[in-house]
Order: structure tokens, then sequence, then C-alpha cells
């Protein structure tokens, strides 16, 4: 049985992360998009920063599925 719970928490723990990163990555992008639209002499600055925070949301995803394959191999 603890074999069937190994497979539930690592699929639990990388869709949540998934789903936590489309939802934070859609939230960063749209509001950035929105502040383009209002000011579009800032585009660039606002596109340098909408990238990192993209990739800083991106490593939770990441790290999630590290932790998904420690659960299940170890």
């Amino acid at each position: 049985m603890s074999e069937a719970f190994k497979y539930l928490a690592a699929s639990i723990a990388a869709g949540l992360a998934a789903l936590a990163a489309a939802f934070g990555n859609g939230k960063v992008i749209s509001k950035t998009i929105e502040c383009m639209a209002r000011q579009p002499e800032s585009a660039d600055n606002l596109r340098a920063t909408m990238f990192i925070g993209v990739g800083l949301i991106e490593a939770v995803p990441i790290i999630a599925i590290v932790v998904a394959f420690l659960i299940l191999f170890l």
C-alpha cells in the first residue's frame, strides 16, 4: 500500500506545483501587458522584469519535480 501512496504524493506535488506556476505566470504576464498598455515608454524595463519574474516562478515546478522524484525513488 505504501507504494501507491508514493505515486499519489509525487503526482500531487508535481500537479499542484504546475497549477500554481501556471496561475502565477498568467498573473505576472497579464499585469505586465496591462502596465505596458498604460505606459508604453517603460515597456523595455517591464519586459525585462517580467522575464526575471517568470523565470523565478518556473523554478518552483522544477524543484517540485525533483521532490517528486525523491519521493518515488528514495
